[in-house]
């Protein structure tokens, strides 16, 4: 494509301020870089480089055209060494934390099925709910769930994971059914980790302060506490999932529910993603979304 036609080039140029050490490092002739160079200028109808006898610098429009350009040559970079580690066995170290019950559920299965198709590569597995420092911890990237917050991160998308507020029948029928989030002042609510119940009604986000009847940072343990009749929760889908399917639970409010929630990959921003990671989460992302309780919601 004429399109491309001198980008690596006026890459080089602009980065090492040379015409002949770009030429050097692109193994081409300095007639034939500065010859594209000037195409690459004559089909943009617009100067990007200054040339003197001693030194060779940027215009403005050079210097904003450079910031993109160096993003295109990353991208062709990075596709070139995808290809080549596919036909070459990705090996060495991955380090990676999660939460805990996501973790041991979803991400840990799908962890040992990469280490199965690529043995040669080492894995280290830091289940936590605490949110690690990556840089600090030497983490490569870190598996998030819901909003987030942390806008120095980069981030990758998995998939979704839906909120649902809910009770037992039997709790329900000693204490009647909530018809608006307002009532839910009257019940008996069991509180994880947040403070802020999340509804959604006629595209108006809502937020709800819940008084604990019970407060608990295991959505395990709030899982058997619901299931017991002992109030009215807030939990994502692969808590509650089994029990709204067979009646164990009931899903409460459902024209308030919020929409679907991230689930995330992070790692450090500007930080280069060695082939073997980009693998790693294209593997999990595939694996969440051919999971049963994916295909599921989208049956549904």
């Amino acid at each position: 494509m004429k399109e491309w036609q001198g980008i690596s080039e006026f890459v080089a140029v602009a980065e090492l301020g040379s015409f002949s050490k770009a030429a050097k490092v692109l193994g081409i002739s300095v007639a034939q870089v500065s010859r594209t160079v000037l195409q690459l200028e004559q089909r943009l109808n617009c100067k990007l480089v200054l040339r003197t006898t001693r030194q060779v610098r940027l215009t403005e429009q050079g210097t904003l055209y450079y910031q993109q350009c160096r993003a295109l040559v990353n991208g062709l970079q990075q596709a070139n060494q995808l290809l080549t580690s596919l036909q070459h066995e990705p090996s060495g170290a991955i380090k990676i934390t999660a939460p805990v019950y996501y973790g041991e559920q979803f991400i840990a299965p799908l962890l040992h099925e990469f280490l199965l198709r690529y043995p040669k590569v080492q894995l280290d597995l830091q289940l936590t709910n605490d949110q690690l420092d990556l840089v600090q911890g030497g983490f490569d990237c870190a598996i998030r769930l819901g909003q987030l917050t942390d806008s120095s991160l980069q981030a990758k998308a998995l998939g979704k994971r839906t909120l649902y507020l809910c009770a037992s029948p039997d709790y329900l029928q000693k204490f009647g059914t909530p018809a608006t989030v307002a009532e839910l002042h009257q019940h008996r609510c069991l509180v994880g980790s947040v403070d802020f119940w999340r509804f959604e009604q006629q595209g108006q986000k809502l937020q709800f302060k819940p008084q604990p009847y019970l407060r608990c940072n295991s959505g395990v343990a709030l899982t058997d506490a619901v299931l017991k009749g002992l109030g009215v929760t807030q939990l994502p889908d692969y808590y509650l999932q089994p029990y709204l399917e067979d009646g164990r639970l009931v899903a409460l409010l459902a024209e308030q529910q919020p929409q679907d929630e991230g689930i995330w990959a992070l790692y450090p921003l500007n930080r280069h993603l060695p082939v073997k990671v980009r693998l790693l989460l294209d593997w999990l992302q595939q694996g969440l979304e051919n999971s049963p309780k994916a295909i599921a919601q989208n049956v549904c």
